[in-house]
């Protein structure tokens, strides 16, 4: 009988020592594994954007396109009708 006790006052004192590190553990891969998501996210954006900035700055019709849909730029006595 006192050998039971023993192990079990044993057994809480490990899983009291063990469990609360074991969950941090478990906590830092759930944030490792969405911090690699976030970084896998950001590479195939800054891969979109370079491609952009590509487009930009050798595609003359792409920029015109740009200028015109993003920022409103007209051409010399052009007019431009925003419909909403």
């Amino acid at each position: 009988m006192k050998k039971f006790i023993i192990i079990n006052i044993v057994v809480i004192v490990l899983l009291i020592v063990f469990l609360p590190p074991f969950a941090r553990i478990q906590d830092m891969k759930k944030q490792l594994n969405d911090y690699e998501a976030d970084i896998k996210l950001l590479k195939k954006q800054n891969v979109q954007l370079k491609n952009e900035l590509h487009l930009l700055k050798t595609d003359p019709v792409y920029l015109e396109k740009v200028a015109r849909e993003k920022m409103g730029v007209a051409k010399e006595n052009e007019v431009i009708y925003k419909i909403k």
